[in-house]
């Protein structure tokens, strides 16, 4: 069983940064790939990124390519999401999420899911 845990989340204004964490229990975590998904009210939860295991393949939303940057540390259990030049677009809950596989932008497919963290992009 890999439990999940989020954090970083926080109010930041239009334009700023915020770093996520995800941090796993898991030692075998290495093996997993892991994504980034996010929920605003009333909407749909949409994938956000994703890294595979290797850390060699990773693939974005269109909205937040050029902007947000993922990458996991093996080593401490943890993958992070960079985000810049935050928009209130962005602004929602943010998940992150771990499968046994291969990488994949549909929710789904991950079987391990944190709790999630609050992101608010507002002036």
């Amino acid at each position: 069983q890999v439990q999940l845990v989020e954090s970083g989340g926080g109010l930041v204004q239009p334009g700023g940064s915020l770093r996520l964490s995800c941090a796993a229990s898991a030692r075998t975590y290495s093996e997993y790939t892991v994504g980034w998904f996010r929920q605003a009210p009333g909407k749909e939860r949409d994938f956000v990124a994703a890294i595979s295991w290797s850390g060699g393949t990773t693939r974005y939303a269109n909205s937040v390519k050029g902007r947000f940057t993922i990458s996991k540390d093996n080593a401490m259990n943890t993958v992070y999401l960079q985000m810049n030049s935050l928009k209130p677009e962005d602004t929602a809950v943010y998940y992150c999420a771990a499968v046994y596989g291969m990488v994949s932008t549909i929710p789904g497919a991950y079987n391990h899911w944190g709790q999630g963290t609050q992101v608010t992009v507002s002036s």
